[in-house]
């Protein structure tokens, strides 16, 4: 069911994404210097329009990605401690567990009976 709802969402992905890229073929020059834009030292010649849209869609992803990463540090951070705190009480209970139980008697072996158990037959 995953594998069918992901197939979906990709091929709803790529029905807005070919339009677009056949839409935006032509080229453009990015100059990446705003204060001279005619410096040729910082401008890419002729990129098609589709591939500068779609890196700055990447780009934006993997920022906003990092973003959601990094403001969520403090609760991977929390999470760390507790599961360090509870790996600690899971250890000690135990250790209480095993110096509660009884040790059996010297000379029985678990699961056979004794003489004095046998019924009579």
């Amino acid at each position: 069911m995953t594998r069918f709802i992901k197939n979906v969402i990709l091929f709803a992905i790529a029905v807005v994404l070919i339009p677009l890229s056949v839409a935006n073929r032509h080229t453009v020059s990015l100059s990446l210097n705003p204060f001279d834009p005619q410096d040729p030292r910082l401008t890419v010649p002729d990129v098609p329009l589709f591939w500068v849209i779609f890196a700055s869609l990447g780009v934006g992803i993997i920022v906003g990605g990092l973003g959601a990463w990094a403001k969520q540090g403090r609760w991977r951070k929390e999470a760390r401690v507790k599961r360090r705190e509870a790996a600690k009480w899971h250890k000690e209970a135990d250790l209480l567990r095993d110096q509660q139980t009884p040790a059996p008697p010297a000379g029985t072996v678990k699961g056979l009976t004794g003489p004095d158990n046998r019924s009579a037959a």
